[in-house]
This record gives C-alpha cells, structure tokens and sequence, in this order.
C-alpha cells in the first residue's frame, strides 16, 4: 500500500464486503423502566436481501448496492459500479475471498480495467475488513430492536442510512498512509 501511495498518489483506497438483512429484528441491548419488558418483533418469515459495501477509507463514503443474489456475476457489476462512481483515477479494493468474488465475469472486468487493483484479505478475517464496522453500524442505527413491519421499508431505511452517514475509518493510518502522502503535497 505504501508503495502505492508512492507511485499513484490519487489512488482511491476501498474496502468491501457484503451483508444480508432480514426483517426479523436482531437484538441489541435496550433500557426499558422496571416492569415493562420491551417487545421485540419476531418474523418467522426468511425473506431478505443483501447489500454490497464499500467504504472509502479516505472519505468515509460509502457506495452501496441492493441485491437479492451474491454470484460473480452481480459481483462483477458492482465493481463496474465502483468504477463508474470512481471514473478516471486509479482504485485498490480491498475485499474477502468470498465465492462470488472469482470467476469469469470478474476476470474478464479486472482484465478490461487495469486502474482496478484487488488486494484481498487473509482466508476467515472480518476483524481486518473496515466495511464490517460499517455493517454493525448501521445494523445498530437500522435494525437492532427495530419494529418495522414491513421489509421493504427496513431495507430502505438500511441503504439510506448506509449511503447519507460517513464512516469514520483508521485503515490507512494504521499502515503509514497518512505520513507518505504528507510527503507529496
């Protein structure tokens, strides 16, 4: 990475991920007077959705896709996404090794864009991935102890939430970002 910030000093750095949403509310801790128990919604419904995420470890923007399925396919078109949200200078993403992050359609995209470089995370390490404080984030705005019953607007209020908040990210500093850039204003 810092030879990066050397070399293309306009680099946009990301980090994705992806996660999945559910109607039925995930519990969080809640204070409620003595003798009145709060009451959580259950769904026993499993409909869901997921939702691509990638934080700009600068900016602490967030870009953010709506998806019923994860394959390479979807995956593929994200990427096309962040590319044209990012059009003209140079991006590294970091992401996982997720299944649907390989195969032909990402390939073939890497193979056409060569201003997008991945890194990827070491095998089983969401506590490396900044998008995953992103996801508990927002669960924890959106939908711990929510009350909501319709899906569609849980799930509206969860990409809202994700696409108007900036997220405040220490990625970078934590491997020296911040001092090589220093060196080239």
């Amino acid at each position: 990475m810092i030879d990066t910030a050397q070399d293309a000093p306009d680099t946009v750095f990301l980090a994705e991920d992806e996660a999945g949403l559910y109607l039925q509310a995930t519990n969080s801790y809640v204070f409620a007077p003595v003798g009145q128990t709060p009451i959580v919604r259950v769904d026993a419904g499993r409909v869901q959705t997921h939702f691509y995420g990638t934080l700009n470890l600068s900016t602490g923007k967030e870009i953010v896709l709506r998806s019923e399925i994860m394959n390479a396919e979807v995956s593929a078109q994200y990427l096309q996404m962040l590319l044209d949200a990012v059009p003209t200078l140079p991006i590294l993403l970091f992401w996982d090794r997720a299944p649907w992050h390989r195969g032909k359609p990402i390939e073939n995209l890497l193979a056409q864009n060569p201003r997008l470089q991945l890194i990827f995370f070491p095998t089983a390490s969401p506590d490396l991935n900044p998008q995953e404080h992103v996801w508990k984030a927002a669960r924890k705005a959106v939908s711990h102890n929510h009350i909501e019953p319709r899906f569609a607007e849980l799930a509206n209020r969860f990409e809202k939430h994700l696409s108007s908040t900036a997220f405040k990210s220490t990625f970078l500093d934590r491997y020296g970002y911040s001092g090589i850039c220093a060196m080239f204003i």
